[in-house]
């Protein structure tokens, strides 16, 4: 089964400093009907502006991966960690028992622009931690590139969550597949463009929520980005 889900039904914020589009129930979007997808709790797309951000706040048993697809975003947390995450790296914290970050963009007359993603992790009460890898584009042309996934496979970040996190390029003729345990779910996130997910057409901000399905399809691309994941039931 897929259900299509578009852009505009998406929540939506506007704060001034950020601007805020919600996936799923966030701070003052709550819509019962979704509350997250299978371990999925949130993707928020964020533009942020120039001199402003997060200012430090905590966050407890969530792994938390942050993709930038414009601009600069810096963070700094209670680990100690100051980094500068830019398009094309993935940043994973994992909160665990207990962090504390704060996230700004620096850049003068720049948006930040980025999408934040929480996934309920599989054990609470972890001590907190933090991986930062880049992707370069050609890992991502024309195929899915493992992002984020258990076990740290393929040079991913490792989060401690039963899901997998893919990233993919694709225009013209380029396709993929991905084959799905039909007990489990999958999430697809289009970030710009537009392709054709199992037959169903996709623009900009539309998502794909497949259930019972054994085999995912990317088609008829053009100009697109797109994320890829798949969750535990």
């Amino acid at each position: 089964m897929l259900t299509l889900r578009k852009s505009q039904d998406r929540g939506y914020a506007d704060h001034g400093w950020l601007r805020s589009y919600h996936s799923f129930s966030f701070a003052n979007y709550y819509d019962p009907a979704h509350m997250g997808f299978g371990n999925l709790r949130v993707i928020n797309e964020d533009w942020i502006a120039p001199g402003t951000g997060f200012g430090s706040h905590g966050h407890r048993d969530m792994e938390i991966i942050t993709y930038v697809l414009a601009g600069e975003l810096a963070h700094e947390d209670s680990m100690g960690h100051v980094r500068t995450i830019s398009p094309g790296e993935v940043q994973r914290m994992s909160a665990g028992s207990g962090v504390v970050h704060s996230e700004f963009n620096h850049a003068a007359g720049q948006q930040t622009h980025l999408l934040q993603i929480w996934i309920a992790p599989h054990t609470r009460g972890i001590a907190p931690s933090y991986e930062q890898k880049r992707f370069d584009t050609a890992r991502k042309q024309g195929r899915l590139c493992l992002l984020a996934s258990p076990d740290g496979a393929q040079d991913s970040v490792q989060i401690h969550a039963d899901a997998s996190l893919y990233a993919g390029l694709f225009s013209g003729p380029e396709e993929a597949t991905l084959a799905l345990n039909p007990a489990r779910k999958a999430y697809v996130f289009l970030v710009r463009g537009s392709l054709q997910v199992n037959g169903q057409t996709l623009t900009a901000g539309d998502a794909a929520l497949l259930s019972e399905e054994s085999t995912l399809t990317l088609s008829q691309a053009q100009d697109a980005e797109v994320l890829v994941f798949d969750l535990a039931a």
